[in-house]
């Protein structure tokens, strides 16, 4: 199995955020987690990634044992995220912050400003190309439109080189246009670049209409995974998520 977590649980006090949450993700897979807000979404995210420890329970990555290993090191092992609150270098033009993040995961500590900006031209334009933002790579960051700052948030976890990319509500603050144009590049990363991808999404429209698989989280709990069409049949996901319709 490519991901998997088993029983694992964390709580805050007496807060337990997720609990006892047994969950599959098959390599190749689009797989979104929904839920209320306080449902353990973004909690369990980051129990994947090591920014929490959990309290009970285990993670394994491509069959081995990673509940003990530290978010940075999940990295380097192809493991990457991105967050709800968009996090880039504003200062930056769109070429150098995805060229950071390949320097970063490579372990290059070069001048940044100089020597390093000769390595890996091809691969930061292939990105850019990939992502939709090659005719703005002279752009500083904090000069681009909010949909093209996701998506160069997007290019930089790319630069990251994961197997595994987890997407923390990619489309928040989107208009309709940008929206679409977001989830057409992730089935492109998924489908050319072979990401697996976990993502959150309260958008149910954009949730049935890319994900292969979905589980629904309900106050700390995994209380349904499958299919778009099983989780959309599924009474306590209408319940407790859908308002009765999905």
């Amino acid at each position: 199995m490519f991901l998997e977590t088993q029983s694992i649980s964390k709580a805050f006090g007496k807060l337990v955020a997720v609990n006892q949450v047994s969950l599959e993700i098959v390599k190749g897979d689009i797989h979104a987690i929904i839920g209320p807000n306080g449902a353990g979404k973004s909690t369990y995210f980051n129990l994947i990634t090591g920014y929490h420890d959990a309290t009970s329970g285990k993670v394994l990555f491509k069959g081995a044992d990673i509940t003990d290993v530290p978010a940075y090191r999940r990295c380097k092992l192809g493991i990457t995220r991105s967050f709800q609150i968009t996090s880039i270098y504003p200062k930056f033009t769109v070429y150098e912050s995805v060229l950071m993040a390949l320097l970063s995961q490579r372990g290059i500590t070069l001048n940044f400003f100089s020597n390093a900006k000769k390595f890996y031209q091809e691969e930061v334009w292939r990105i850019l190309e990939d992502i939709g933002l090659a005719d703005q790579a002279n752009t500083l960051g904090e000069s681009i439109s909010h949909g093209d700052k996701k998506r160069l948030e997007l290019a930089v976890t790319v630069g990251a080189e994961p197997e595994l990319l987890l997407l923390d509500e990619p489309t928040c603050g989107m208009s309709p246009e940008e929206t679409e144009v977001t989830m057409n590049l992730i089935n492109k990363l998924s489908s050319e670049r072979g990401l697996t991808i976990l993502f959150t999404e309260h958008d149910m429209s954009v949730v049935f209409g890319v994900a292969k698989r979905i589980s629904v989280l309900h106050q700390g709990a995994l209380i349904e995974d499958g299919t778009p069409a099983h989780v959309r049949a599924s009474e306590e996901v209408q319940k407790v998520y859908l308002g009765g319709t999905a």
